[in-house]
């Protein structure tokens, strides 16, 4: 059997990826369907991408799938007629980015989970498949006209912090698990009023319907396709676009624009951005949004504490690393500043040259 997971160092499967002479297309699909042996099918499903060179991130659970993926244009009819033929997956719709430089992916990952979405959800304890009603893009513009109607992003706050459809409610959360609990208990006496849920391509929306209206709210809705359909239809069909700024994705373009605003702000100087970037240096890794000039002036790091780490040689950088606790460098919340892991590796080296 061939290996079914990547040991090829990530920075050589990048510079790969940067010299293909084909292109790709980005997606995502899911579906909620059960498969009694996920281990099977993830195999099965890794051997026949890999001969395929696509990448992605997808995960398989008994309660169905989750796919990110990116697609060798040049091989994606085969890629869809072997989906389909799965009877799990026969005629799953994609989602196709609106925005693909097609270097989305780098390796291909396909991993067996508890769940396709982490809600923390007792699925045991309610009907999962009684969702909400479904809108087009045209129905969700329709809705959101509606006073009345109470539109929620169901999606994490440094995602909404740099997109969002006109006058949602945009819960101040790192997870979906800790959303769905939150906005119960905000909307707890409004649970005659018409709900509109939305997301990045309406697998969490699926879940979270399903919860709502399970405790009690009556008229619950989501948009069909999340945010990548709705873009498509509103391009293709030249309807209104209610949809401010940018669609946070999670692959290495960490966006795509929707419209042309910029509603957010650069986390370092203030000034109008909504680039996510990831802290260069390898210890912090925060993802943050920073303006070109921030950018240059802190080498593409988050503070001045970790440029000076990534100026340090590699060795000396690992060095420092050994020092970190397992965890250390993940004790702030994405977008979030708190003690970077720059911060702690300075306090460490310090602490070495008093010793």
């Amino acid at each position: 059997m061939s290996l079914l997971h990547n040991r090829v160092d990530r920075r050589l499967l990048k510079q790969r990826l940067m010299v293909e002479d084909f292109r790709r297309v980005t997606l995502s699909f899911y579906r909620y369907v059960i498969l009694p042996q996920p281990e099977e099918v993830r195999d099965r499903l890794y051997a026949q991408w890999e001969a395929l060179q696509c990448y992605g991130r997808v995960y398989v659970a008994r309660e169905g799938i989750n796919a990110q993926m990116s697609i060798p244009e040049h091989h994606f009819e085969q890629f869809k007629t072997e989906l389909y033929a799965w009877p799990e997956f026969n005629n799953v719709p994609f989602k196709i980015a609106v925005e693909d430089d097609g270097k989305s992916f780098f390796k291909l990952a396909v991993k067996v989970k508890d769940k396709i979405v982490a809600d923390g959800l007792d699925d045991g304890a309610f009907d999962v498949t009684n969702v909400g009603n479904h809108l087009t893009a045209e129905e969700f513009n329709a809705a959101l006209n509606d006073p009345k109607t109470i539109v929620v992003d169901m999606r994490n706050h440094y995602e909404s912090e740099v997109g969002h459809f006109e006058g949602a409610i945009c819960p101040d959360v790192d997870t979906f698990r800790e959303e769905l609990p939150l906005v119960a208990d905000l909307l707890e006496d409004k649970k005659d009023a018409k709900l509109l849920l939305y997301c990045t391509g309406g697998i969490r929306c699926e879940k979270a319907s399903a919860y709502f209206k399970h405790l009690g709210f009556a008229d619950v809705n989501q948009l069909h396709g999340g945010i990548i359909e709705y873009a498509r239809q509103v391009k293709y069909k030249g309807l209104p676009n209610k949809f401010r700024g940018k669609n946070f994705v999670f692959d290495e373009r960490l966006g795509e624009r929707i419209s042309d605003e910029i509603i957010a702000q650069c986390h370092q100087c203030g000034e109008p951005a909504d680039t996510h970037v990831n802290c260069a240096n390898e210890a912090c890794h925060l993802l943050f949004i920073q303006c070109d000039a921030c950018a240059q002036k802190f080498n593409h790091c988050c503070s001045e504490a970790c440029a000076d780490i990534l100026a340090l040689p590699e060795e000396q950088q690992k060095e420092l690393r050994k020092g970190l606790i397992k965890g250390e460098q993940n004790i702030f919340r994405k977008g979030r500043y708190r003690e970077t892991a720059g911060t702690i590796l300075q306090k460490l080296a310090a602490a070495k040259n008093e010793a």
